[in-house]
This record gives structure tokens, sequence and C-alpha cells, in this order.
């Protein structure tokens, strides 16, 4: 029986009109992409409470201002430190030169969106053989001249070259995100190693005077020796703790060589040629402002480049699924072609429009669906340092935010153990000249003032680490930025 045929009139208009959508619009293979929402507390842990907050997708503000916040130290030394590194470090270079070649990358990506035009010009002289099939005239020689240009371009029909051109925009967005935290790396190790090294700086002031005082102990217990007071064990014990002052206030020089030698690193310059004078600074840790944690972790900008990797991660799906649809190029060529002097002329102009090329991959061994499976492993692995980056943020915040209340409360007990331990000491040493004690008790109690002091020392230099782990923790100085937001509201 003859297979009837059925026309259906409405089949070709419906087809045409799919196909010019494709054509003028595209479409994209990438799944849609919807940002991992982070449960956002109401307050930190270690803070203040503030106003409820819900759920609430990360929005890094990469691009916010972050000022000089170590000036808040007040300390002209560090201001100039800080823009020596800006100048100079190797690392913030090699940051900025991974900003320029993502940049480069986007307007390498961009150019498949546009037809891609060669032109071509060639000249050559030729003689054909009199012998060839047909020849009338015999031999023949003739000079041929070949001008043309020839065009072609791809249309982007499943929106691989635009997924391909908006995951690279994602990267160099996060290649920004990462030069602003190498930039604000840079500036908190070199923050932090200045201020470890002015605590070192006083704490070798503090035991250059106790070698002096220890000296004068020694001494004392020497005289006391000879005129038979005092006994040799009570002089041993008086040199003990001395050099064991002096050993200490070596091992603290040796200290602050490292950390000027790291500081010599973190601005770029040779340590040999780099040195910073002694001196005893009284550091103030500034007072840091607290804001909800939605307003402050956006501003990190781990955060920002580990969501721009997702999303390029997202787009790359796009990329590896549309490789299973065809592909369309269109080409023309163009140009003039004479073997007569002048070239330019409208009699030897020709044109060629087409073809319209088709391709479709048949057989590839699985390499197309490895793909996709590859780009969507991507995909989950960036969307899991995403949100890794969001619980680092949220602890780091804690953490600062703890340390900076606590330590506080910790430098003003142990300025009371040092008051407590000095009183202590100048006891010993009155009952010793009173002969009420022996050297024991003065050994015993010099020690404890000494590790005292330092103590309180060690405990100020904390505290202003924990400012700048603060500041680090927070992306920046958010100061300002606060400042003018509730400015704003009022």
């Amino acid at each position: 029986m003859p297979m009837r045929m059925v026309a259906v009139p409405a089949a070709k208009p419906l087809a045409a009109a799919t196909l010019a959508a494709l054509l003028l619009a595209g479409c994209s293979m990438a799944p849609a992409y919807r940002p991992q929402a982070t449960a956002t507390p109401a307050a930190f842990k270690e803070s203040q409470p503030l106003p409820p907050a819900g759920w609430a997708s990360a929005t890094p503000q990469d691009a916010a201002a972050r000022g000089p916040w170590w000036s808040a130290f007040n300390d002209p030394v560090l201001d100039d430190l800080e823009a020596r590194a800006e100048r100079a470090s190797p690392t913030l270079s090699a940051a900025l030169a991974r900003y320029d070649a993502a940049r480069a990358a986007v307007r390498d990506a961009s150019a498949e969106l546009l037809p891609q035009v060669s032109g071509s010009a060639q000249i050559r002289r030729e003689r054909l053989s009199g012998l060839r099939p047909n020849a009338v005239n015999g031999a023949s020689e003739y000079t041929q001249r070949v001008v043309g240009a020839t065009a072609s371009y791809e249309l982007d029909l499943w929106g691989r070259i635009r997924n391909e051109v908006s995951a690279t925009r994602a990267e160099a967005q996060a290649s920004q995100a990462d030069l602003a935290s190498v930039r604000l790396s840079l500036q908190a190790d070199l923050a932090d190693a200045y201020v470890r090294l002015r605590g070192l700086d006083a704490e070798r002031e503090l035991l250059e005077r106790t070698v002096v005082a220890f000296t004068r102990a020694r001494d004392l217990t020497v005289t006391r020796h000879d005129g038979g007071i005092a006994n040799g064990l009570d002089v041993n014990r008086a040199k003990t703790v001395l050099s064991s002052a002096r050993a200490q206030l070596s091992d603290v020089a040796n200290q602050r060589a490292a950390l000027e030698h790291q500081i010599a690193a973190l601005i770029g310059e040779l340590p040999s040629g780099f040195s910073l004078p002694v001196a005893v600074k009284a550091f103030a840790p500034p007072t840091m402002p607290t804001a909800a944690p939605s307003e402050l972790l956006q501003r990190r900008p781990d955060v920002a480049e580990a969501e721009r990797r997702a999303f390029a991660a997202n787009r790359r799906i796009g990329v590896a699924r549309a490789a299973w649809f065809p592909s369309l190029s269109l080409n023309a060529q163009g140009g003039y072609n004479s073997i007569r002097g002048d070239v330019l002329q409208s009699p030897a102009s020709f044109w060629t429009l087409g073809p319209a090329t088709l391709l479709q991959t048949i057989f590839d061994g699985g390499r197309r669906a490895a793909q996709v499976k590859i780009s969507r492993a991507d995909y989950e692995a960036a969307a899991s340092d995403y949100r890794a980056s969001i619980l680092t943020a949220f602890r780091e915040a804690e953490d600062g935010l703890a340390a900076t209340r606590l330590l506080a409360q910790a430098s003003v007990d142990q300025r009371d153990a040092a008051e407590a331990a000095s009183r202590t000491e100048q006891l010993a040493l009155t009952r010793y000249r009173d002969g009420a004690s022996d050297y024991l008790d003065v050994v015993t109690a010099q020690t404890a003032a000494l590790e005292a002091e330092r103590a309180v020392l060690q405990v100020q230099t904390r505290r202003m680490q924990a400012t700048i782990a603060l500041v680090r923790a927070f992306g920046g100085d958010y100061r300002n930025d606060i400042a003018v937001a509730q400015a704003a509201q009022n």
C-alpha cells in the first residue's frame, strides 16, 4: 500500500521563525546560577546584639573603597612602610600582572563574538607551456595580481561563545578580588610585623633597665659577701638572674632582627640595606566599630573571588554542553584579480558568499560527555570553595572580635599583676638589706616581676595584632563606609 504524504502548512513558517529567533538571540546551555544562600546570624557571637537578620546570599562588594586603615595607629614610620610596600612589593606586582592577564583574556574571548576578517595580496609571474593542450599561440607569459579579503563568522546558536566570555569576565573579576586580597594581606602582614617589632623594642628597653638593676643587686650581694654578711650562694643566685636577663636581651635582639628582615622583604627591599632604628612607642589599639555580619563579610575580597570563580565554573558548564550541538559558520570573500597592470578596477572584482558550514561531531569516544562531567564537578568544587570562604570569614571575624575583647581585659589584669610583682620585689630587697631574709626571696621576686612586666608588653602587642587581624577579617578599612551609611540613614 503506498504511503500517503500529509502536508502541514504551518510547519515551515514555525520552523523558519524558530530558526530566525535562534540566529538573532541564540540560547544558553548554562544552568541558572543561584549563589548559595548563607545563614547570616543576627549578630556576631563575640559582639553586641544587632537587629535580627535572616538568610541572605553573600554579595561581595569587591569594588568598595578600602582606605588606609593603618593610619589609625598614628605612626608615620608605619605609614611610610605601607607606601613603600605599595610601590615595590613583588607579591603585589605579581597579583597585578595576573589581573592584567585576566583582563586581556576577556578581550581575547570577546573577539569570537565578532566576524574574523583577513586580507591578502599576492603577485606572481607565470609562463604557460606552448605544448599544453589547446594551446593557440604557443607559450605565453603573464603576471597575475590578486588583492582580496576573507570574512568568517560563527553564529553563537547555543551560547558557547557568550558563556565563555561570561566565564572569562568573571575570572577577571575574581583576579581583581585576588589583587585586593593580596594587597590587604600585604598591608596586614606588614603592620603585624611592625607592631611586633615595636613590642620587642619595648621589651628590649625593659630588659636593659632590668640588667642595670640586676647588676646593682649583684654588686650589693658581692659587697655583703665581702663583708661577711652574705654567703657565696647569694652571690651565685644574683649572678644567675643577671645572666638570665642578659640572655633574654640577646634573644629579643635576635627576634627583632628577624622581623626587620621580614619587613624588608615585604616592602621589596634587601635586608642588608634596610634597618629600622629602635624606638619605644606606646600603641593604643584603636576601637573598631561593629556592624551586621551581612554588611562586613560582604567586603571580604576572598569571598568575592570565590563567588566569581563559582560563577565562571557555572558558565563553563554551558560551554561544555554546547559541544553536543552543531556549529554554524558563515563565510564570504571578495577582491580583485587581474593579469593587467591596473588591478583595482570593477571588471577585475570578484566575490563569493558562502559556504555556510554546519558542523556536527558524530563520534568522539565520549569526550563531550566527559567534558560536561568535568565542568559540573568543577562547579561543585568552586561552589564548595565559595561556601568555605564564607565560613572562614565568619570564623575569622569571631576570632578577631573575641581577641580584641578578651585581650583588653587581660591587659588590665596583667597590669595589676605586674604592679603587685613590683611591690613584692621591692619588699624582698628591703628585707634582704635588713637581714630579714636570704637572697632566694629576692631572686624569686625579681624573676616574677620581670616576667610580669614582659607579659604586660606582650599583651599590648597581642592587642595590636588582634586589631590588625580584625581589620583583615572584615576586609579592610570599613570605618568610613559605616559612617557614610549611618549618615545616609539619618
